[in-house]
């Protein structure tokens, strides 16, 4: 498949790009910096701006799929949603955030006592997000969260997944590492099973 990756140079775009490119996927690796995009098989490094929308909505079309990996607070959500339905993408994948996860019946864990107040401004933002997702009609869109902890780790391709309530292992933690986070993503373009959906997933 051809597949846009907006974000491409960051924690969790890096590893879904060579992710997408090790299973033999044509990646457009979009970023402002693309020089600071990993060289690889299968990977065109792109200059785009999250925030030009018209722009971005060119870049897009064409492709079987398309990937927002772009920090909330960085972005605006209607502009990425706006450009990924303009360009006619029939898939629209976005790297959700845990805060929207719930950790009782209609508490989202941005709303606990303990959520990190560095974190707050960014996971309400990309709660909004998912909130306005919910809203389309016309787009087929998937937001994946992870857990908790978002981190650099292994590729194991051992992980579970969730629907709306946050994962946590056995151990108390709730984590998942950028490279399975990938494994998961990708999978979900290979494998659709939440169109329309967010789903999460964890250790």
């Amino acid at each position: 498949m051809k597949i846009a990756v907006v974000g491409a140079s960051g924690n969790a775009g890096s590893r879904i790009t060579a992710e997408l490119a090790r299973r033999g996927h044509a990646v457009t690796a979009i970023a402002r910096n693309p020089e600071k995009i990993a060289k690889a098989a299968n990977v065109l490094p792109t200059t785009g701006d999250a925030s030009d929308q018209a722009g971005l909505t060119q870049l897009l079309k064409g492709h079987d799929a398309a990937i927002s990996s772009i920090h909330f607070l960085a972005s605006d959500p209607a502009k990425l949603i706006g450009a990924a339905k303009a360009s006619g993408v029939p898939r629209y994948l976005v790297v959700g955030g845990a805060g929207s996860l719930e950790v009782a019946p209609g508490v989202r864990l941005v709303t606990t006592p303990n959520f990190p107040a560095q974190y707050k401004a960014e996971a309400e933002k990309g709660a909004a997000f998912l909130d306005l997702l919910r809203q389309e009609k016309e787009l087929n869109w998937t937001f994946i969260s992870p857990s908790a902890l978002f981190a650099p780790g292994e590729r194991t391709g051992k992980f579970r997944l969730g629907t709306d309530q946050l994962l946590t292992g056995t151990d108390g933690k709730s984590w998942i590492s950028f490279e399975d986070y990938a494994v998961a993503l990708a999978d979900e373009i290979e494998k659709p099973a939440h169109i329309r959906q967010r789903f999460t997933v964890g250790y």
